[in-house]
């Protein structure tokens, strides 16, 4: 802040000390002056104008201070009032411009709520015929044509359940409820859920809980698991997916492990990206780059740490830090 404060002020300290040179230039030209006043004169107002420039120093760059500090997050409480004429009207244009901002902020959110709301809507219509479908599906003879029938069905079923979430997951802070969850119902659930889909591929769960309870919130963590578990399935065949839980460092870890194709590694720092495939199987069209995506974000709200590990052929490891039980007061604050 010296520096930028010398260089704006550099034309007038330069103009000083160019009218200090010429006073000693023409006492220096004139015999009938004598220089050695003129020179302690000058000394005397060097040591004037270097405390002058000090004090103006302290109380002109105040507000420019406090700007350089501002986090533009839109709070005008952390900002100096304005003294000068020419710091006022820098404020006002501020003032001007972040409620500017603050209305343009508050138009993109009402307007996003309202999008929300039309595709939660359009969600929760689109499920009656679809729970209308799956009883009607239950009372096939065939079961060749149930078993393809529900898969279909699954298949739309979890984009939807997706896509409800995507739209919930920028106002989840307003739909969290900390609580310890039974981490067994929860997951035997969603493997019930998948059901029909791993059966198709000749697929079983291993669960393994050692920890037996989380602290978070069940209907998101549920859908952190139903991410990992579609993945899982997806990418497997004819093998065992195996679920298991444990206390580490007094932080409950827990782990869904397949048999798959696994992750090119070149893939492995990309696939939480939104819209990621992979690139060693590019033409596959059911994937749609979001489930991986919006696991993440919601582990991210929910303080638990996301972490893969993966071997091409062999399989895929997704691991799940809970965090311990004093953090969550962030969340609570958020």
């Amino acid at each position: 802040m010296i520096k930028k404060y010398l260089i704006e002020r550099k034309s007038w300290i330069l103009l000083f000390l160019f009218m200090q040179i010429f006073i000693i230039f023409v006492a220096y030209l004139d015999s009938a002056i004598s220089l050695k006043p003129i020179l302690y004169i000058v000394f005397l107002l060097m040591i004037i104008f270097i405390i002058f420039v000090i004090i103006r120093y302290n109380k002109e760059t105040k507000f420019y201070k406090s700007l350089e500090g501002w986090e533009n997050d839109l709070d005008l409480t952390r900002i100096m009032d304005a003294e000068s004429p020419f710091e006022k009207m820098i404020e006002q244009k501020i003032i001007n411009q972040t409620n500017q901002l603050k209305q343009v902020a508050s138009q993109d959110r009402l307007a996003l709520e309202q999008e929300k709301d039309e595709i939660l809507s359009w969600i929760h219509e689109v499920k009656t015929p679809l729970t209308a479908m799956h009883l009607m599906i239950d009372r096939l003879n065939d079961e060749r044509m149930k078993a393809q029938l529900t898969y279909e069905w699954l298949r739309i079923h979890l984009l939807l359940d997706q896509q409800l979430h995507q739209k919930r997951i920028p106002f989840m802070e307003n739909d969290l409820y900390i609580e310890h969850i039974a981490l067994e119902p929860l997951i035997f659930k969603e493997i019930k859920a998948l059901q029909s889909w791993c059966m198709k591929k000749g697929i079983g769960f291993e669960v393994q809980l050692e920890a037996s309870e989380v602290l978070s919130d069940a209907k998101w963590l549920a859908f952190i698991i139903r991410q990992l578990l579609t993945n899982a399935v997806k990418y497997s065949d004819s093998s065992d997916i195996i679920i298991k839980s444990y206390l580490q460092n007094d932080q409950s870890i827990m782990e869904v492990k397949d048999f798959g194709r696994g992750i090119d590694p070149k893939d492995l720092p990309r696939i939480f990206e939104k819209g990621f495939t992979s690139t060693t199987v590019h033409q596959d069209n059911a994937a749609t780059g979001m489930g991986l995506y919006l696991a993440k974000k919601v582990a991210e709200s929910l303080l638990i740490d996301i972490s893969v590990e993966s071997k091409l052929g062999e399989g895929t490891t997704f691991t799940l830090t809970f965090p311990k039980n004093n953090e969550f007061v962030r969340i609570t604050s958020m």
